[in-house]
């Protein structure tokens, strides 16, 4: 048994019709004891539940001060490569974009994490486009010890490996997967993943599952929001977290919520997410989970990321590239996608001090776990 094969059991037009049929009623019922009930959870998502939304907000900011106090972590993205074995029709480095392509060699890693480090970083995320012969294990292998050298805790954001792969590069320092689903419509999902290993809905759905078995201490879910109606597949991603955390309660679990941004040969919102609908989810997803790690990325704009730390937010990055090489040499023909909050990563943590909260750059020692 898997996440796949409860999936299967689950209607998408039922769970839909639930959504949208909500009542003012249902969603003060789910006020009462939202914490893992899956049908406060539709409740708190759907809308019905907009009117509620500066009370679930006062409560999210309650619940995320009595669990994490007024920290928030402080991390950021390192591009591996841009290449890329998928056909993506949402990502800049879907392969058939005509854009200048690289792998960093260890020389250009180590002048990467040189700057990074300097901002003061001592949590970085390593991504790169799913390209597993060019950058695949070999490549990791060779790669993450560098890291691990120099920042206390490192995750990465890659193709979906092995139980076995994961486990290989626990012993290289690995701390956190992230690994994303898109969206968990299949229909939606078939349709912008038209060539590659990621075609193969299935087999992403149920790679949390091997991270979790293999013993990575954090596991990231998200959507990309915008490719489907983003209440269901918000939904579908907390019966995902619910099942994960069940069955596989050794590992934390956090979520991101990056909603579709322009990027080179990209595609418009199927449904548009506002501002109102962010913070209704972020604080669904709170009262939800008390202890769920939730991340804020750079595709926010700096005004709405400054209002969105203290509801919810646990995570955050700030000075950001979506670029291999970015920070050494940027050069924005290889962008993943178009980034919206410029900020340097001092502004972004001053901007958090001046709403009294604490910006924590290092929360994490080998020697802890």
């Amino acid at each position: 048994m898997s996440f796949v094969d409860e999936f299967r059991k689950l209607s998408r037009s039922e769970l839909q019709m639930s959504l949208y049929s909500t009542t003012k009623q249902d969603v003060e019922q789910a006020l009462i004891s939202p914490e893992g009930n899956l049908s406060s959870l539709l409740a708190l998502l759907s809308p019905a539940a907009e009117p509620y939304i500066e009370q679930m907000a006062q409560r999210s900011v309650a619940l995320t001060r009595q669990r994490f106090g007024a920290s928030l972590g402080m991390y950021i993205p390192l591009y591996l490569s841009n290449l890329c074995a998928n056909e993506c029709d949402y990502c800049g480095f879907t392969m058939s974009n005509k854009i200048k392509r690289k792998t960093l060699s260890e020389r250009e890693l180590l002048k990467e994490l040189l700057i990074v480090k300097n901002m003061g970083y001592d949590s970085i995320l390593l991504v790169s486009g799913e390209h597993e012969t060019k950058v695949g294990m070999d490549y990791f292998k060779q790669m993450l010890p560098l890291v691990k050298q120099q920042f206390s805790h490192v995750a990465i954001e890659v193709q979906p490996l092995e139980q076995t792969d994961y486990q290989s590069l626990i012993e290289d320092g690995l701390d956190a997967v992230m690994l994303y689903q898109e969206t968990y419509n299949p229909v939606t999902y078939a349709n912008h993943h038209t060539r590659g290993k990621k075609k193969d809905f299935s087999y992403r759905l149920e790679s949390p599952e091997r991270v979790a078995k293999a013993g990575v201490d954090k596991v990231g879910l998200g959507v990309l929001l915008g490719l489907d109606d983003w209440r269901l597949d918000a939904l579908l991603m907390g019966h995902h977290l619910a099942y994960l955390e069940k069955n596989y309660w050794r590992s934390r679990y956090s979520i991101s919520l990056p909603r579709l941004r322009p990027c080179t040969g990209g595609v418009p919102p199927k449904v548009e997410l506002t501002d109102k609908g962010l913070v209704q989810m972020i604080c669904a997803f709170r009262l939800f989970n008390h202890q769920l790690e939730i991340s804020l990325s750079t595709r926010e704009s700096p005004a709405l990321r400054d209002n969105l730390f203290a509801l919810g937010v646990t995570n955050v990055s700030a000075g950001s590239s979506t670029q291999p090489g970015g920070y050494d040499k940027p050069y924005s023909q290889l962008d993943q996608f178009e980034i919206s909050d410029e900020r340097t990563p001092m502004e972004v943590a001053t901007a958090m001090s001046v709403r009294g909260l604490n910006p924590v750059w290092k929360d994490w020692e080998m020697g802890w776990k």
